[in-house]
């Protein structure tokens, strides 16, 4: 009998996670240390205001989308765990996303079991939605974006997409693979643009094929539903819809500690012009990095995105664990592909961990023993940055950039390997 099939992996990561949920309501109920996320309560409060027919930024520190909130008034009325629930079930969407990927990508029931493993059976994954963060609902509508065009079906994942950018604005970084994507050799030509007879394109067909039907009508679409989106939301709450959910993120400084590099410079001019500055430009070199990635993968959508953001994530000038696993859910479409060994896989995780356990124990002395360790936290950061540019670096190297839409011809070459 075969333990390791997709029915056992899915079935056991559902009983992980409400595991995960039943243990986090007896810690909550007995540790002084609580198991749910603080950002759970700021949802709560945020959907009793709600409720209460206020504003959800009557509750400080709420800076998302109104439509989190309304998503967990059922907290209010029925149960303080239904937010979690949400999140779990969109934890498990994602799973099964992973696995409607792997069955188009044509691999073996035993594979897909193995790579589906990444994020169902792990148990990194399931900590951050059962304690109460809402990433899955974001990880859960971009990867049905992902398939959605992977389906070659680009209303409904241009509508998806909007959505996604709606809920949070990271997702746009996805508009560049997309639109590399969308082009005539794997969506046809409508447009009907023919090459001259000498078999070259002329200038104005290849400018005019930059603008194929296909991205056209993912622009149009994605940001209509964009619009419209933020448009009901203006018109409820006015401006502090715009400026909680949108600019609060461009101009953010945050003077907690966390990993990314930028924050020690950031805190010690908190109250000074310099220290907007450096938040601002903090922006360019991820731009810059996120950009270029995007463009360089041809039609490996999955990968294109899992390299946009692994460095999105690193460079950016706030990082927390939760951030992780918008790059994981992407694991299980890419890993199959990877010619990274087990020794060079094992080391990268290792190095992945590692650093960021140098940086927890900086951060353990000064949160619970009191100690000034700021600077050894910077330096512990620094280490994290450089770990992580060395690990994506690796998985580059190491990738088989394989065309979406050329699963057959990737394992014709594969065989004759």
């Amino acid at each position: 009998m075969q333990l390791l099939t997709v029915g056992n992996v899915f079935t056991g990561g559902v009983l992980l996670r409400l595991a995960m949920l039943v243990y986090g309501l007896w810690q909550d109920a007995h540790m002084t240390v609580k198991y749910t996320d603080i950002d759970y309560l700021v949802f709560t409060d945020a959907a009793l205001s709600v409720w209460n027919g206020g504003s959800p930024y009557e509750r400080s520190t709420y800076r998302y989308t109104p439509l989190l909130a309304w998503l967990v008034t059922p907290n209010v009325w029925l149960h303080p765990v239904f937010g979690k629930c949400v999140f779990v079930a969109c934890d498990c969407l994602v799973g099964w996303l992973i696995v409607c990927v792997l069955k188009t990508r044509k691999l073996s029931d035993h594979t897909q079991a193995v790579y589906l493993a990444l994020w169902m059976l792990n148990p990194y994954v399931a900590n951050i939605s059962t304690r109460g963060s809402a990433e899955s609902v974001v990880c859960a509508c971009v990867m049905a974006v992902f398939y959605e065009f992977q389906r070659k079906r680009i209303v409904s994942g241009s509508v998806l997409f909007g959505l996604a950018v709606h809920l949070k604005i990271y997702p746009i970084i996805y508009a560049i693979p997309l639109l590399v994507l969308l082009n005539s050799t794997n969506f046809g030509s409508p447009n009907g643009h023919k090459q001259s007879a000498s078999g070259k394109q002329t200038l104005g067909n290849r400018i005019a094929s930059l603008f194929n039907v296909h991205r056209v009508s993912f622009f149009v679409i994605s940001a209509s539903v964009f619009c419209a989106l933020n448009v009901v939301m203006y018109a409820v709450y006015g401006w502090e819809f715009v400026d909680e959910t949108y600019i609060y993120h461009v101009s953010r400084k945050d003077h907690r500690h966390n990993y990314s590099m930028w924050f020690l410079p950031i805190y010690l001019q908190f109250y000074s012009p310099a220290s907007a500055f450096m938040g601002l430009v903090s922006f360019v070199p991820q731009a810059l990095v996120v950009g270029v990635l995007g463009l360089s993968f041809d039609s490996d959508l999955y990968f294109a995105a899992f390299a946009q953001t692994f460095a999105f994530v690193a460079y950016n000038k706030v990082c927390t664990a939760q951030y992780f696993i918008w790059y994981m859910c992407f694991l299980p479409a890419v890993w199959p592909y990877s010619k990274m060994g087990l020794v060079q896989g094992g080391l990268a995780v290792g190095v992945w961990v590692g650093s960021q356990a140098l940086y927890l124990q900086q951060a353990y002395r000064l949160e619970f023993l009191g100690e000034n360790t700021f600077g050894w936290l910077w330096v512990a950061g620094a280490g994290i940055f450089v770990a992580n540019n060395w690990i994506l670096g690796g998985i580059i190297a190491k990738q088989r950039v394989v065309s979406l839409f050329n699963v057959d011809k990737e394992l014709k070459a594969k065989k004759e390997q």
